[in-house]
């Protein structure tokens, strides 16, 4: 079980993984391997998630509301037709800090921050990555070195939409097709960022100069769901995940200023609890 940082109550907690039972006999059985060459591809999450988006699946609603203590008040829907719609469900309201110099989180996820090497290498958890293999781009990419790769891990239990950290015109979307492994520990032994389908979205922000958003897809994620957008706005919904837990990655150049107790709990491997819109840093001065 994973330890994580509560920013809001100044504590250490253990971090449930959903299915967990069921991840560590796929990645540490034998027989398990063998089924999971079968289990990560597209297909199998896709026929997960047509059962449910089908009535059937509703039954499961009302068990996890319990199991995470979800308060169902804060959504504009309150009876859903599948698992699914309560999966994609949307806030009555959204918030987020508006400062100019401040970089928010784009979603409710735990949280850790990696340097981007001279060499544009990056160590994530026990497996290093070239930026250019992250983002599948042979393109010059230097003006990312010692800058900052943050990777926000979405649960089963958080709210699975996401907005945009500042406003900005779109340069270029790119859609990377791959497999769809766990983005929990369990899968410390596989490249994830780099085997699993993903979508990077590089903007020219007002405020933090270019910057890379990549949504990355996980084991029974159904679809990653973007909205079409030429430019973009602060703590404007940038799209949604469907079942699954997933994860977003954003590169910046080195001119932020990570808040501290983030900083100081990714220095121990620990993520960090943030919630959408909230400050995780600021424009370097």
């Amino acid at each position: 079980m994973k330890k994580i940082y509560n920013r809001q109550n100044k504590n250490i907690e253990n971090d449930e993984q959903y299915g967990e039972k069921y991840l560590n006999f796929l990645y540490n059985t034998l027989l398990g391997r063998v089924l999971l060459i079968v289990i990560i591809n597209p297909i199998f999450s896709k026929i997960n998630a047509l059962y449910n988006k089908t009535c059937l699946s509703k039954n499961k609603v009302e068990k996890f509301v319990k199991k995470y203590n979800i308060d169902v008040n804060d959504f504009e829907e309150k009876n859903y037709k599948s698992f699914n719609k309560f999966f994609i469900r949307k806030k009555k309201y959204t918030s987020y800090n508006k400062a100019n110099n401040v970089l928010i989180a784009p979603t409710d996820s735990k949280l850790m921050v990696y340097k981007i090497t001279n060499d544009l290498k990056i160590r994530i958890k026990q497996s290093i990555y070239t930026l250019n293999e992250l983002l599948d781009d042979d393109t010059n990419l230097s003006e990312y070195k010692d800058g900052n790769c943050f990777v926000f891990r979405l649960s089963m239990d958080d709210y699975h939409r996401y907005c945009y950290v500042d406003d900005g015109k779109i340069k270029k979307v790119k859609k990377i097709k791959g497999c769809l492994h766990t983005v929990s520990s369990i899968s410390k032994n596989h490249k994830v960022y780099s085997q699993n389908t993903r979508t990077c979205t590089y903007i020219k922000t007002k405020n933090f100069d270019d910057i890379i958003c990549i949504e990355i897809g996980a084991l029974l994620v159904g679809k990653i769901n973007n909205y079409q957008k030429e430019k973009c706005f602060k703590g404007e919904e940038k799209g949604y995940f469907e079942l699954g837990g997933s994860t977003i990655v954003i590169i910046t150049k080195n001119i932020i200023d990570i808040d501290d107790e983030i900083l100081e709990y990714s220095k121990k491997n620990i993520e960090t609890k943030v919630k959408y819109g909230e400050r995780i840093g600021k424009l370097i001065c």
